[in-house]
């Protein structure tokens, strides 16, 4: 990554009154606290905001920007914010861009957090809750049918995810599946050269069995989610589900659901969806653990793969290894979203709830963000009148 703070093609005419890192903190600060729809939206909205209106860089600039983010892990529209924050004000832009991004939406999601600890049981908020888990499972349907048209690419493809799927089921670890298959779509195009995983790696990727609840323990699990994690938001349900509810015992499928609704209703990255894990699991510590820990690799990654980028697009293989990756995390996407449709086409009016939404999500492309209050509304009207 070059040491000079703004991009040799950045757009002129782009100067404000405010300092650039005021301008960066304010502009990320905004899009926290109010870009809803998940990651495409994201970047949708940091497109029109700094390349259509505010002139900070060139759309083929932001275009090369978004392919490096698909090169390394964590949450794609995170990183784009660190990435541009570094391009518009240096080092400084880069820690202030990523904190504005992810602080406000932090902030709602630990206030709801603390409002389903203390009344999370009761009825209200419960009816507000299975109003919005059907609508939650069609965005995650939806978007599951979106990245496997683009990153599923014929028979070998289709293979791998369905294999990456059926590994998971059968209680092999989610870390060992995404690297089998980056090592089998490499091996694949480097035409039999030698591609796979140690025994003793895979040994060390399988955590322990039911363990105490510990703030290190929190902090470890986040930091390692957020260090391997590919694909997108969505895809850390099934990092959560197999660890902190089949091997850990830390959470149940009903709270993981509830924390996803949760994380789809508040603006900002979908992994704030960890802080409202860490605030169940230990309160306010919790929260800020988790959420350190599934961001941090975020800002150390983007700092140091400035300069691999152009490296890792020329190599078939270091290539195909990521493709692989990607179509193992649709398979674990598939089969986590599978087993949390049991809790949440629980009763009929569930199933109405979810089968309306997939209309308007599907047939009219209602935004993401509205089908979930919309979702919250209907659960709060049916609880009154019921």
């Amino acid at each position: 990554m070059p040491a000079r703070p703004m991009p040799p093609d950045a757009v002129p005419g782009s100067a404000a009154r405010r300092s650039p890192l005021a301008e960066v903190a304010l502009v990320f600060g905004r899009l926290g606290a109010t870009a809803f729809g998940g990651p495409a939206a994201h970047l949708a909205l940091m497109e029109e905001e700094l390349v259509r209106r505010r002139r900070w860089l060139t759309r083929e600039r932001f275009l090369d920007l978004l392919g490096a983010t698909n090169l390394i892990p964590g949450p794609n529209s995170t990183e784009m914010a660190i990435h541009l924050g570094y391009l518009r004000a240096g080092w400084a832009g880069l820690l202030v861009a990523g904190a504005a991004f992810i602080l406000p939406a932090a902030v709602i999601v630990s206030a709801l957090a603390w409002a389903y600890v203390r009344w999370g049981t009761v009825p209200d908020a419960a009816a507000v809750l299975a109003g919005v888990k059907p609508v939650v499972l069609v965005v995650v349907l939806d978007a599951l049918w979106r990245f496997g048209r683009t990153a599923i690419r014929g028979a070998f493809g289709g293979a791998l995810a369905a294999g990456a799927a059926g590994a998971a089921f059968l209680g092999v670890n989610e870390l060992a599946v995404l690297l089998g298959a980056g090592a089998a779509s490499a091996a694949r195009v480097a035409r039999g050269r030698a591609a796979g995983i140690s025994p003793a790696l895979l040994g060390a990727l399988v955590p322990a069995a039911a363990a105490p609840v510990t703030l290190g323990g929190i902090f470890g699990f986040f930091l390692k989610v957020g260090s391997i994690l590919y694909g997108s938001g969505y895809v850390l349900l099934a990092f959560l589900r197999a660890d902190l509810v089949e091997r850990l015992g830390w959470l149940t499928d009903a709270q993981l659901l509830d924390a996803i609704a949760v994380g789809q209703v508040t603006p900002g990255p979908v992994f704030t969806t960890a802080t409202f894990v860490g605030w169940i699991l230990a309160g306010p510590e919790g929260a800020a653990l988790a959420t350190v820990g599934i961001f941090l690799p975020s800002f150390v990654f983007v700092a140091l793969s400035g300069p691999l980028v152009p490296r890792i697009r020329a190599s078939p293989v270091a290539g195909a290894f990521l493709d692989g990756v990607t179509v193992a995390s649709l398979g674990l996407m598939a089969l986590v979203t599978l087993q949390l449709g049991r809790d949440a086409l629980a009763s009929p009016v569930s199933i109405g709830i979810g089968v309306v939404a997939a209309v308007l999500l599907f047939g009219l492309r209602v935004n993401s963000a509205w089908l979930v209050l919309g979702g919250a509304a209907v659960g709060w009207v049916l609880h009154l009148v019921g």
